[in-house]
């Protein structure tokens, strides 16, 4: 079954919620996934994208967290925790999901900071994510370069 943007970005914003609420609860992490699926909507949602986030990126944080830290100017603890579970989020899809475009992965972090987080933190993600993505998915940015140099 194929999902559209709009019921992905909601797997997305669910997920990005409960990995917050995993973060400052320190609530065991199925737990807080069946409480989304009881409590949320997942109707206009797909389902199955917020379960693997919620059970593959725990799995991966440490990976995840490391290469964050080579964008970031301070430790990971000390971001606003929405920006970290943003860029969690988003690193996770740079890293294992490169069927996922990185413009899409940027563009709903930098969506779901401007939701959620501070005043100027989707300027500061957006930033990271773009040095990330750089780097991370250099063939997928030089491409994208070349495509809008040539137009």
């Amino acid at each position: 079954m194929n999902f559209s943007a709009h019921e992905r970005a909601r797997a997305r914003r669910y997920a990005m919620q409960a990995l917050y609420q995993w973060d400052l609860s320190g609530t065991d992490l199925p737990l807080i996934r069946r409480q989304f699926l009881e409590n949320e909507d997942f109707s206009k949602a797909d389902q199955k994208y917020f379960i693997e986030l919620l059970s593959e990126l725990p799995k991966q944080v440490d990976v995840v967290d490391d290469t964050v830290a080579e964008y970031i100017d301070r430790p990971i603890e000390q971001l606003d925790p929405v920006e970290r579970a943003v860029l969690r989020l988003a690193t996770y899809e740079l890293l294992y999901r490169p069927d996922i475009p990185y413009k899409v992965t940027i563009n709903e972090a930098v969506q779901l900071t401007k939701k959620f987080g501070a005043e100027q933190g989707h300027a500061y993600v957006n930033g990271v994510l773009d040095k990330a993505a750089h780097k991370l998915r250099a063939a997928e940015c030089g491409r994208a370069g070349k495509q809008s140099a040539g137009r």
